[in-house]
């Protein structure tokens, strides 16, 4: 059996051009509070787009039990800790950090398909979304900006997320790693997310996750992101790899939301919306 210790892994390099949410960085504040570069600024906001694992259910231990379990029946004993630090990421990044490309060739997708099925059958059944989830989505609704999900969870799994959050009738558009070729932290889920939302243009999105992979992906896809320490990583970590707001979870976003980078001014829908009620007010004064 191999015994394998973690030790941080190097992030993606990408031959981007600067990405937009640098423009964005953070200066100086306090958790959930964070003075930017654009403090001060009224930008429509349109949509915003959530990462799902750690964000907004309780699945990141869950998660890598699972994966620990499965390398464990293919020979691989690798410490919790080492396989909690991975996960946000897709298969596809993750099991080369512990495997080489031979053995992933050999007996990669049959690894995944036992992981697959353990999870769903022992540790999906224990997920709980975090507090105050249904209500945040709400009010970002009621400001009239489209809500979408961008994770690296397969398919089925984050069907079941939704109903698990009761969410299914807030989300206007996911995407899982089925969507992609390359999961997190490459852009692509989130690239994905924003071509099913329409044509939306990126300084009117903000994203929202729990981990450097979620930062490096929205990043280098040209979108903010606010982070949320839900998921197990420090605030400075977080900050280190690109979000430019820090909350504790889903609730203090909630909380602290007129302090945050969503108070931006509404969407044009919700813009055009009020101009409708004003303008009809207005006539009815008129004609009296």
């Amino acid at each position: 059996m191999i015994v394998i210790a973690w030790s941080e892994t190097a992030r993606v390099s990408t031959k981007r051009a600067k990405p937009f949410a640098a423009l964005f960085a953070p200066i100086l504040g306090p958790l959930g509070v964070q003075t930017s570069v654009n403090a001060g600024m009224q930008i429509a906001l349109e949509a915003v787009i959530f990462d799902v694992d750690g964000t907004l259910v309780d699945s990141v231990d869950l998660h890598a039990k699972a994966w620990q379990v499965a390398f464990e029946k293919f020979d691989r004993k690798v410490s919790f800790e080492a396989i909690r630090r991975q996960i946000g990421k897709g298969a596809d990044q993750l099991l080369p950090v512990f495997f080489s490309t031979e053995e992933l060739g050999r007996f990669g997708r049959e690894l995944e398909e036992f992981r697959g099925k353990l999870f769903r059958t022992e540790y999906l059944p224990q997920i709980k979304p975090f507090p105050k989830v249904r209500e945040l989505l709400r009010r970002i609704q009621q400001d009239g900006r489209k809500i979408a999900l961008a994770s690296s969870a397969k398919k089925d799994e984050l069907d079941e997320y939704k109903k698990i959050a009761r969410i299914e009738d807030l989300i206007e558009a996911d995407t899982s790693s089925a969507d992609v070729k390359q999961s997190k932290p490459h852009p692509d889920i989130f690239e994905a997310a924003l071509s099913k939302l329409g044509d939306i243009p990126l300084d009117e999105i903000v994203t929202v996750g729990d981990t450097p992979y979620d930062a490096e992906a929205s990043t280098n896809a040209n979108m903010r992101i606010i982070g949320l320490l839900s998921g197990g990583w420090t605030e400075e970590r977080l900050r280190q790899a690109g979000c430019i707001e820090v909350y504790r979870h889903p609730a203090d976003l909630l909380a602290r939301y007129d302090q945050s980078i969503l108070r931006s001014t509404a969407s044009r829908a919700a813009r055009s919306d009020s101009v409708g009620v004003r303008g009809s007010t207005f006539k009815r004064q008129q004609r009296k």
